[in-house]
C-alpha cells in the first residue's frame, strides 16, 4: 500500500456515471482542480459493506457540497454496472440514484495508481483520500474488506484542513469544528495542553 498523504493526487481519465445518472467517457479527477475532493474506493458493486458506505456518503452529500466538497467514488466495475446499481433501489440491494459521479476502473490502473488494491482478492480496499485545492492528498484511510468506514470522520477531517487553511493553526486530537486550535510552536502547545490535556 502506498501512503499517498503529502503527495500530488494521481490523476486519471476514466469512464463514469455523474450524479445525474450521465454516462461519460472522459471523467478526469483534474478537471475539479481548485476544489477539495473526497476521493473513495470500495471494492465491489453488488455487494454488502459497499452499498451502506455509498448511500452514507450521499446521505451527507449536502454537507460536503456545503463545506466546497466534491465527492467522487471509484470501483473496478463497468459504467454499465454501475448505472445498473444506482437503478436498483436500496431495498433491493441497490444504492439509488445517488448524486455523486461513480468512475469505473475496470482496468484497475485507479485502484493500483492509489496502492489500495487488495493483494488476493484483487478488488480496491476500502480507500478514502482527502485531496485539496491544488491536488495534494491531505488524508487517507484504507480499510480491509469487512470494516466499513465512518463518513462523519471524513467530514471531521475536511472541517480540520478548512480550520488550518483558514486561521493557521493545527488540530489536536479529538478536534472538533468550533473548538479551539493550537499554534504549531513550543508555546502553543504548552499553552493547548495545560488548558485541555485532562479531556483528551
Amino acid at each position: 500500500m502506498s501512503v499517498l498523504v503529502g503527495r500530488q493526487a494521481p490523476d486519471f481519465e476514466a469512464a463514469a456515471v455523474l450524479g445525474n445518472g450521465e454516462i461519460v467517457e472522459n471523467f478526469k479527477l483534474s478537471d475539479s482542480n481548485g476544489k477539495l475532493r473526497v476521493l473513495f474506493f470500495w471494492p465491489l458493486d453488488f455487494t454488502f459493506v459497499c452499498p451502506s458506505e455509498i448511500i452514507a456518503h450521499d446521505n451527507r452529500l449536502a454537507q460536503f457540497k456545503e463545506l466546497g466538497v466534491e465527492v467522487i467514488g471509484v470501483s473496478i466495475d463497468s459504467q454499465f454496472t454501475h448505472y445498473a446499481w444506482r437503478k436498483t433501489s436500496p431495498e433491493k440491494g441497490g444504492i439509488g440514484e445517488v448524486g455523486f459521479p461513480i468512475v469505473a476502473d475496470v482496468k484497475h490502473e485507479i485502484t493500483q495508481a492509489y496502492g489500495i488494491e487488495h493483494p488476493e482478492a484483487g478488488v480496491a480496499m476500502r480507500g478514502s483520500f482527502l485531496i485539496d485545492e491544488n491536488g495534494i492528498v491531505q488524508h487517507q484511510v484504507v480499510n480491509n474488506l469487512p470494516l466499513g468506514r465512518n463518513v462523519d470522520e471524513m467530514l471531521r477531517m475536511v472541517k480540520a484542513l478548512k480550520h488550518h487553511q483558514k486561521h493557521g493553526e493545527v488540530c489536536p486530537a479529538g478536534w472538533e469544528e468550533g473548538k479551539e486550535g493550537m499554534q504549531a510552536d513550543a508555546e502553543g502547545v504548552a499553552k493547548y495542553l495545560g488548558a485541555h490535556s485532562q479531556a483528551l
